[in-house]
């Protein structure tokens, strides 16, 4: 299962929650992605594609360029948190600011720094940048893969609604 949508929807949040109602394993990709201080791991695709072969798996993430493709093809549903901008640029915000002032460590003992938010790579540039292209681009996706379920949730009261009703 992936857990998709822009950058401040809620996806680690989300597929967290899923996977633990379900009893499923699940995987940050981010954390998989990165090494301490940001370091790409090389290891990523293959660790990727390792979990990917596995009967059931719950990701955050719709993948990079270099995983996408096989998640796509080995998922069998999409959880699309497809919030507007004026949801998650809020949300992004608070998290960063969060993040940078207090030095949490995130996956792998990361920090955001300061200079990050002039970075063109920042969460709060790629969603304003990303957000139309991502959405088409999802569409584009699910098009091209019949074989997924696909919950689209447009609202993070929904989302909670979705998560509390037992399946």
């Amino acid at each position: 299962m992936l857990v998709i949508g822009n950058s401040g929807a809620g996806k680690t949040t989300t597929a967290r929650r899923i996977a633990a109602a379900h009893g499923l394993p699940f995987h940050e990709l981010d954390q998989l992605m990165f090494r301490p201080g940001w370091q790409p791991d090389p290891a990523y695709p293959d660790e990727v594609a390792r979990i990917a072969a596995r009967p059931a798996w719950v990701l955050d993430s719709w993948g990079d360029r270099r995983v996408r493709a096989l998640l796509w093809a080995r998922a069998d549903t999409v959880v699309w948190l497809d919030y507007p901008l004026r949801t998650v640029l809020p949300r992004l915000f608070r998290r960063s600011a969060r993040r940078t002032l207090r030095r949490e460590r995130i996956f792998n003992g990361n920090v955001e720094a300061y200079r990050e938010w002039f970075s063109r790579d920042h969460p709060l540039r790629s969603a304003l940048r990303d957000h139309r292209r991502r959405r088409a681009e999802t569409g584009r996706l699910i098009a091209a893969h019949p074989h997924l379920t696909v919950i689209r949730l447009r609202r993070p009261a929904e989302t909670d609604a979705r998560l509390r009703r037992p399946e």
